[in-house]
């Protein structure tokens, strides 16, 4: 007899089925896996051995064969230590083998027999629902996680013992129910009010949270770019369902989930300069999601812009084109959402006071040149938002603290977003930024004036066909925000404004 236990493969975000078949046979003792393990799950045997022993479980003195089908998908991880236990329980006849059929098994053991905490949970149950398997069972850590995976049972298995118990119905365990996130404290933003002048700025900030564009700040050291960008995630909108369930999924993959199992808050990412191409787009030994990945549906803030290899730099160019970043290794080809909102800050140049009204600039012409160039023109074209942010005066920084702050800025924003979920409720858009041309056309709707100020700034300034389409988005946003139906002149104007225009 052969006793089939359910767990999951992940492969990155994906999930498929895995049957663990254990037979034992006679012959020469032995305990061998089987269909292309890595040492990681042939590592589970010792930590096997250990947890049954612990628990007076002697293991037959026979040939013990475990092979994880389908054979040709790598499986890797140590979630695969409790379906293994299971199968092998079943195949002792310690616990009735039809006790465990339309289930997934997840969990690593402990040498004492309990249960560690595993990735991917959240993804192993969202896979089980839609496939109508009834329960999951998974280490007490990851129970909350799972509940969130809709229409199947989730049991919280704190040891061995325990499982051994529930299995033979000696002690049922209760369904885990999902963690009221409502109870979940707040998480409290930086406020606006802490920025001091920089009125520009803050209204740049407001149209780039509003249409979801991407936003460069440009200035001397001390000008509040770091400032601005650190408070974007306040004014953001509350994550949706869907994709709150999206984030989730992919920090489920990386490990990072908190207590509740669901992210609640749009993610805010901010890399070292120092990071590298893989740690932004993802892969390394296990292809694991990148900081692009993590920072799906929320702020990629990069401050000091130009210190990042180029190289680095240009791996952004496509995912913020399809909201994706597909990672190709030797043994894995994995496409992770990377639907996110770039916030970027830079100096002007290598010293950072080119500009400065009373600090002189030490730098070359050349220095300057050979700073600003390690961002190339595609890169630049990408950006719908460009700022010169000014130095802050005296008077300034000396003025009451300003009535107007995250709160009510995000009211307004959260209006603008309401207005584009209505233009775009039957589309797989959900803010300006992400349109395309054809629904692009339907939403701007231009004056002959508006019209004509476009048409002159493609000739003068030689727009390409992205950038032309960026400003009309822009100035959508800036309608939405005037809550306007049609686009004014005066939209145009400020889009153009803030548009990047080469060599000029």
């Amino acid at each position: 007899m052969v006793s089939h236990i359910s767990t999951i493969a992940l492969n990155g975000i994906q999930a498929s089925e895995v049957d663990v078949q254990v037979q034992i046979s006679k012959g020469m003792s032995g305990f061998q896996i089987v269909g292309l393990p890595n040492n990681t799950v042939r590592e589970s045997r010792e930590r096997i051995y250990s947890a049954f022993h612990s628990l007076g479980i002697s293991i037959p003195a026979k040939r013990i064969t475990v092979n994880l089908a389908p054979a040709d998908i790598l499986k890797e991880g140590s979630h695969y230590d409790l379906p293994i236990a299971v199968g092998l329980m079943c195949e002792m006849g310690i616990i009735p083998k039809e006790t465990q059929q339309g289930g997934i098994f997840m969990g690593e053991l402990s040498l004492d027999g309990s249960l560690h905490s595993v990735t991917g949970c959240l993804l192993a149950a969202l896979y089980g629902a839609r496939n109508n398997l009834e329960n999951i069972y998974v280490p007490e850590k990851n129970a909350n996680e799972a509940s969130w995976g809709g229409a199947i049972n989730v049991y919280a298995i704190k040891n061995l013992h325990t499982l051994i118990q529930h299995l033979k119905g000696e002690e049922v365990l209760n369904v885990q129910k999902i963690p009221d996130i409502n109870q979940e404290k707040i998480t409290e933003h930086l406020d606006f009010k802490d920025v001091k002048g920089q009125e520009t700025a803050k209204r740049v900030a407001e149209i780039a949270a509003s249409g979801g564009h991407n936003m460069l700040l440009k200035g001397v050291p001390g000008a509040g770019k770091s400032m601005i960008a650190q408070r974007m995630s306040g004014i953001l909108p509350p994550l949706e369902a869907e994709e709150a369930l999206e984030v989730s999924m992919v920090h489920s993959v990386s490990g990072l989930l908190n207590e509740t199992g669901l992210v609640k808050n749009r993610p805010f990412r901010n890399p070292h300069q120092s990071a590298s191409a893989v740690a932004l787009c993802g892969g390394g030994l296990k292809a694991k999601p990148g900081e692009m990945s993590l920072a799906h549906c929320g702020v990629l803030f990069l401050d000091e812009l130009p210190e990042f290899p180029r190289t680095v730099l240009e791996t952004l160019r496509q995912p913020l084109e399809s909201g994706t970043v597909t990672v190709s290794r030797a043994n894995h080809h994995i496409t992770y959402p990377a639907r996110f909102q770039l916030i970027a800050a830079m100096n002007p140049c290598p010293c950072g006071y080119l500009g400065h009204p009373t600090i002189q600039c030490n730098c070359s012409n050349k220095q300057v040149q050979n700073y600003n160039s390690r961002l190339s023109g595609p890169l630049m074209d990408r950006i719908d938002l460009h700022l010169d942010v000014s130095v802050v005066t005296a008077a300034e920084l000396t003025l009451p603290t300003p009535k107007e702050g995250t709160k009510e800025i995000a009211k307004r924003v959260l209006l603008a977003r309401k207005i584009q979920q209505q233009r775009y409720k039957n589309t797989p858009y959900t803010c300006n930024a992400e349109a395309d041309g054809r629904y692009l056309e339907k939403a701007t709707k231009l004056d002959k004036e508006g019209q004509n100020m476009l048409t002159n700034a493609i000739e003068r300034f030689s727009l390409s066909a992205r950038g032309y389409h960026r400003v009309l988005k822009v100035a959508r946003t800036i309608a939405d925000l005037n809550n306007n139906e049609n686009i004014q002149k005066g939209d145009i104007a400020e889009a153009l404004a803030y548009r990047y225009i080469a060599n000029v």
